[in-house]
């Protein structure tokens, strides 16, 4: 079937942002004494999308101090945001390939005024029909509803539209939809098992070579 729809998750897959999203939750945690591995924000935030703050409840911190160390961490994590342009090399070329072929749509479960810093000098929103952020939907990934709204946004059935991700959560929540899911693995992500993917591809340049898409 043609592809009517590109779904683009975007920390990892527009932007290189994902780092400094694990920096910051790092920086924080370790000034509670709180250590946080890269395998373990892998396992809890790429796979499971759960975060890490229930580390914090088992040391007994209570629910003040961890509000208090997730508002430093998201100030953070928003001023390393601010330093600069975090479009990943070739992202733009593709999306100029598909645009005005394809609805595209960008599902990310970034906060909106974290999703807004990072674009502000990223050239990429342009090429975009829709975007959908945290609090567009009931819940985030790996749960189905950011794609699920996004299906709804496109005008299309799941099965004409695919997605890119990342990351198992996000390949979980397309997959739930009903969406293929076409994989792009960052540092982070690259030794994790993406069962159930359309395919896996080591840069967005290949992705307008594996879908199928109708002339207009």
């Amino acid at each position: 079937m043609n592809t009517k729809a590109v779904f683009w998750d975007n920390d990892g897959v527009l932007v290189d942002t994902e780092r400094l999203y694990f920096d910051a939750t790092r920086q924080v945690l370790a000034s509670a004494n709180i250590p946080l591995t890269r395998d373990e924000y892998v396992e809890l935030f790429l796979r499971q999308g759960r975060g890490a703050w229930h580390l914090a409840e088992q040391r007994g911190i209570d629910v003040e101090e961890i509000d208090r160390l997730r508002r430093e961490r998201d100030a953070l994590y928003g001023r390393l945001l601010g330093e600069g342009s975090h479009a990943i090399d070739g992202v733009e070329e593709v999306l100029a390939t598909l645009h005005g072929r394809v609805v595209m749509g960008i599902v990310t479960s970034s906060r909106r005024d974290h999703f807004d810093l990072i674009h502000q000098s990223s050239g990429l929103l342009r090429y975009f029909d829709f975007v959908l952020t945290a609090g567009d939907y009931l819940q985030t990934k790996p749960q189905p509803d950011p794609y699920l709204a996004a299906i709804a946004r496109s005008g299309f059935d799941a099965d004409e539209c695919i997605a890119v991700e990342d990351s198992e959560r996000g390949l979980q929540s397309a997959l739930a939809a009903g969406v293929r899911c076409i994989i792009v693995p960052t540092t982070l992500t690259r030794e994790c098992a993406f069962a159930g993917a359309h395919c896996v591809v080591a840069r967005a340049a290949y992705i307008p070579k594996v879908i199928s898409i109708a002339d207009r």
